[in-house]
C-alpha cells in the first residue's frame, strides 16, 4: 500500500514538473538578456535578470487596451455563461417536458464539434448580424461554445440538491424566486465556479477568434491576437513574447488562486447525479 502511494506520488510529481517546467521557461526567458535568449548555450537560470522586456511591452502602444478588452470579453462570457446555465440546468433538472433528453444529448454533441469547423460560418453569422469588428461578437461566439459544458455540468449540481428543500421553502411562503436565488443558488456556487473557470481560461486564450472577428478594428484586439506585433519579419523579439506571455498569465493565476477552494469542490460535486 505504501509502495503504491509513493509510486503515485512520483507520478504526481513528475506531471507536476512537466507542467510547470514551460511556465517556467517562459518567465526565465522574460527576464533574460536578448543575448542569452538566443545564445546556443542554454542554461535554466540566468545572471544578469533584466525587465527590459516587460518595459517594452508595458510601454508598448495599445498594450493597456487590449488587456482591457481581454478582461471585458472573458469576465463578460463567465458572468453571462454562469447565469444562463444555471437557469438552463434548472430547467431541465426541475421541470418535465417533451425532448429534455434530446437536448441534453445536444449539449454534448455541441462540445464534440471541433473549433476550426465553425469559425468560417461563424464568421458569416457574425458579419450578416453587423458585429464584426466588436467585443460582442468575441463575447457571443465564446458564450455559444462554453454554454454546452456548463450547462451539463451544472445538471449534476442541481439534480444533487433535494427537492424536498425547495419544497419546506414554498410551503412556508417563499416565492419561486426565492427558492431559486436565495436556497438552490448558493448550494450550487462551486459548480458555478468550475464553469467559471473554464469560460476564464477560454475566452482569455482565445487567439483563433480575435483574428477572425476582429479584422480592421486595431482598438479592439485582445492580448493574444496583440502578440503578433513581437514577431517581426526578419527576426521575432522572443523576448517581448516571453514577456507579454508572462502577463498574460498572470490574471489567469490570479483568478485561480481566489477560486481554487471552490473549484476543488465543484469538480468533485460534478460526478454527482
Amino acid at each position: 500500500m505504501r509502495t503504491t502511494r509513493h509510486a503515485a506520488n512520483a507520478v504526481a510529481l513528475v506531471v507536476a514538473f512537466l507542467t510547470a517546467f514551460p511556465i517556467y521557461w517562459m518567465a526565465l526567458s522574460a527576464v533574460k538578456p536578448a543575448g542569452e535568449i538566443q545564445s546556443l548555450d542554454v542554461r535554466p537560470w540566468t545572471l544578469h535578470p533584466t525587465l527590459e522586456h516587460f518595459a517594452r511591452v508595458l510601454t508598448g502602444e495599445g498594450f493597456a487596451r487590449y488587456l482591457v478588452n481581454s478582461a471585458v470579453v472573458a469576465l463578460s462570457v463567465v458572468v453571462l455563461s454562469a447565469l444562463v446555465a444555471f437557469l438552463a440546468a434548472v430547467a431541465v433538472t426541475r421541470f418535465a417536458f417533451r425532448f429534455r433528453t434530446t437536448v441534453l444529448i445536444m449539449f454534448l454533441v455541441a462540445q464534440m464539434v471541433p473549433v476550426e469547423a465553425l469559425t468560417i460560418p461563424l464568421f458569416f453569422v457574425v458579419r450578416d448580424a453587423g458585429l464584426l469588428n466588436t467585443l460582442a461578437s468575441l463575447v457571443l461566439v465564446h458564450l455559444a461554445f462554453s454554454l454546452p459544458f456548463a450547462v451539463w455540468m451544472m445538471r449534476g449540481f442541481v439534480a444533487a440538491v433535494p427537492e424536498a428543500l425547495e419544497e419546506a421553502a414554498l410551503i412556508d411562503g417563499a416565492s419561486r424566486a426565492t427558492v431559486l436565488w436565495r436556497i438552490l443558488f448558493p448550494l450550487v456556487a462551486p459548480g458555478l465556479v468550475a464553469t467559471a473557470v473554464f469560460s476564464f481560461i477560454t475566452a482569455w486564450n482565445d487567439f483563433v477568434f480575435a483574428r477572425t472577428f476582429i479584422i480592421s478594428a486595431k482598438d479592439n484586439q485582445t492580448l493574444p491576437a496583440a502578440l503578433l506585433v513581437f514577431f517581426k519579419p526578419d527576426e521575432n523579439d522572443w523576448g517581448g513574447i516571453m514577456a507579454a506571455s508572462t502577463l498574460m498569465t498572470i490574471p489567469v493565476l490570479i483568478f485561480f488562486v481566489a477560486v481554487q477552494r471552490r473549484l476543488v469542490s465543484g469538480l468533485g460535486g460534478a460526478v454527482k447525479d
